[in-house]
């Protein structure tokens, strides 16, 4: 069984996060482990608080892990600061997994922010560039790229500048686009590719990012292409979300194993 490392933060509501990227990864086939870089309390509704795990403790859990298991792909999610960023960033240097999914999260459904700005260049120059693909949403891909971003052509555009960045490929996730499908749109090696799916009505989508690229860090492992890789984590994400759970009393969870009910 492949071996999948998450490295982001803990949500205490249990679906996004560490929480959400473990169900997937173990939904997709794979064995995960994680290094948490911050504890969030957190449920449907909203983030509260963040609290930073040191970084002496980040450094130890990544060389726990990459010195005992054979670890095939990596994801990150909530770094939160540049110590974390370059942190981490420096341990893959190290450590060079085959795989690595960068998930840019920058703040919360909530507007809770999740990476403060002064982290957003080292982001930039020290870990998107490491990338095998990175995974922005519409909010998110803005940000890196200063662009606003509508329609599949401003996703288009703004996915070739956030490449100049030096990562291998870049996915603009269309669930904010305007239109009647969710297309993502996919940028490698100077092809595009586009992943589309139905846009499902409801509200119930929380850790849909978390979910989707852990699902996409999980394929890459089982030595997939990029494009077949991509191609299943849509499928899967497309299904939890179809399948999502109206728990909690703001945007309910995807629903990880709707496959066991």
């Amino acid at each position: 069984m492949k071996q999948i490392l998450t490295i982001a933060g803990s949500d205490s509501g249990g679906g996004a996060g560490i929480q959400a990227d473990i169900k997937a990864i173990s939904a997709n086939g794979g064995f995960a482990m994680s290094a948490i870089t911050s504890v969030t309390a957190q449920n449907t509704i909203a983030v509260t608080d963040a609290f930073d795990l040191p970084i002496s403790l980040i450094e130890t859990q990544l060389d726990a892990v990459f010195t005992d298991f054979e670890v095939a792909s990596v994801k990150t999610g909530m770094l939160s600061s540049s110590a974390i960023v370059e942190t981490v960033a420096r341990k893959l240097c190290e450590y060079t997994p085959p795989a690595l999914v960068v998930d840019p999260v920058m703040i919360s459904k909530s507007k809770f922010p999740l990476l403060k700005e002064e982290a957003i260049d080292s982001l930039k120059t020290a870990l998107i560039p490491l990338a095998t693909v990175i995974t922005p949403n519409v909010y998110e891909a803005e940000l890196l790229a200063q662009t606003e971003i509508r329609t599949t052509d401003d996703a288009k555009a703004a996915a070739k500048t956030i490449a100049e960045l030096g990562c291998h490929a870049v996915l603009v996730k269309g669930g904010h686009l305007i239109g009647n499908s969710a297309t993502d749109v996919l940028y490698c090696d100077g092809d595009w590719e586009f992943f589309e799916a139905e846009r499902i009505d409801t509200q119930n989508t929380h850790g849909t990012g978390c979910t989707y690229s852990a699902a996409i860090a999980t394929h890459l492992a089982q030595e997939k292409g990029l494009i077949e890789a991509l191609c299943a984590a849509k499928a899967y994400i497309t299904d939890a979300i179809h399948h999502a759970l109206d728990i909690g009393h703001g945007h309910g969870p995807t629903n990880h194993f709707y496959f066991l009910s």
